[in-house]
């Protein structure tokens, strides 16, 4: 009798125990694993297009990481669909890609593996991509990009 009253007291302390605790709790969840995290970090990145400059915010994943161990970068971007600048990077890069939904002006993004994207109008798509940052305010954004290809410098904040 005294074992199944520790077995019962014991169930019961493990249960109070998992109640109380939260999928915010657990370090493995999805949404505090900065592996897979696409929240906005602390990174800053400044984007310079022609005389206009742009502060960015990259993702704290593996893919953003690496890309700004490519900084600085001064690249020449194609136009594509009039809606982005793209540029094929020498290397690939870790991708997460998620299968579209929202694009939104300012996004920076990775198609495949190599591929940087610069979306300068809001949108949606069945494309995918690896989240890599956002403009912070891309107001003036796809005017300072024009139209054509476009010099597009990136570095360190």
């Amino acid at each position: 009798m005294k074992s199944l009253i520790t077995i019962i007291t014991v169930l019961f302390t493990f249960s109070c125990c998992a109640a109380s605790c939260s999928k915010d709790d657990e370090p493995n969840s999805i949404e505090n694993n900065s592996s897979v995290s696409t929240n906005p970090s602390i990174t800053k990145m400044k984007i310079t297009i022609g005389t206009e400059i742009f502060s960015a915010t990259l993702y704290d994943n593996p893919s953003a990481t690496a890309f700004k161990a490519l900084l600085p970068l001064t690249i020449d971007m194609t136009e594509l669909n009039n809606n982005e600048k793209y540029y094929d990077l020498p290397h690939p890069l870790p991708t997460n890609a998620s299968v579209g939904g929202a694009i939104k002006n300012g996004d920076l993004m990775l198609y495949g593996s190599n591929t940087l994207v610069l979306f300068y109008k809001s949108f949606n798509t069945s494309y995918s991509y690896t989240k890599l940052g956002n403009i912070d305010n891309p107001a003036g954004l796809a005017e300072a990009l024009g139209n054509g290809n476009v010099v597009v410098k990136l570095e360190n904040n």
